[in-house]
């Protein structure tokens, strides 16, 4: 079995070669071996963190990160919301990984048959904060309409669209923005399928 090292990453390059990797072992049923145990730990306390990728994604107990992309302790930073929206806490967090951290790669990642979508497309009353959650994705599901997608496409295309526009506002952050422009941190959005197990990046 092949076992995960502690290594430094400090490309975006890197960062996403490892999840593509660690998302084809998965997908394989083929894991890493992972040292969980108190070595380990102690190390990520007096060493401290240095994850080589930030995933800002969904609450949905079928998307863990750290499972899907076959990752170990102190490997990702990882932010998790239903439907994968900002707000500003999300963004600050998004900012600690990127700029205090020096993670390079910033990954949103979408999932099929997203239960936070599929209320935004089905409309009617949202109780509780809900709302909240529907208001952030209703702008996606309005250009999906407006480009005249209907019927069973409409939540898929959606999705996808919440997912660009969620990268798009994550880079009109002054600290996110510097730092893209000046090459130390690469933006993406990626989409989970839930029965297959893979992950597609966008391009």
């Amino acid at each position: 079995m092949e076992v995960l090292k502690l290594k430094i990453i400090t490309t975006a390059g890197e960062a996403k070669s490892l999840l593509v990797e660690g998302n084809k072992r998965y997908v394989a049923g083929k894991l890493a071996g992972k040292d969980l145990g108190p070595a380990r730990r102690q190390e990520l306390v007096t060493k401290g963190q240095h994850p080589f990728a930030a995933i800002v994604t969904c609450s949905d107990s079928r998307v863990p990160p750290e499972l899907i992309f076959d990752q170990a302790l102190g490997d990702l930073f990882v932010i998790r919301v239903a439907g994968n929206v900002l707000d500003p806490v999300v963004v600050g967090s998004v900012e600690y990984a990127a700029e205090h951290l020096e993670t390079p790669l910033v990954v949103v990642m979408g999932h099929e048959k997203c239960g936070a979508v599929q209320a935004t497309v089905e409309g009617g009353e949202a109780p509780g904060s809900i709302g909240a959650l529907v208001d952030r994705i209703k702008p996606a599901l309005e250009k999906v309409q407006a480009s005249g997608v209907s019927g069973s496409e409409l939540c898929e295309q959606v999705c996808d669209e919440n997912i660009r526009r969620v990268v798009g506002e994550l880079a009109q952050s002054p600290v996110i923005n510097h730092l893209v422009h000046s090459g130390k941190v690469t933006l993406t959005g990626a989409k989970y399928y839930l029965g297959s197990g893979e992950v597609v990046f966008f391009a």
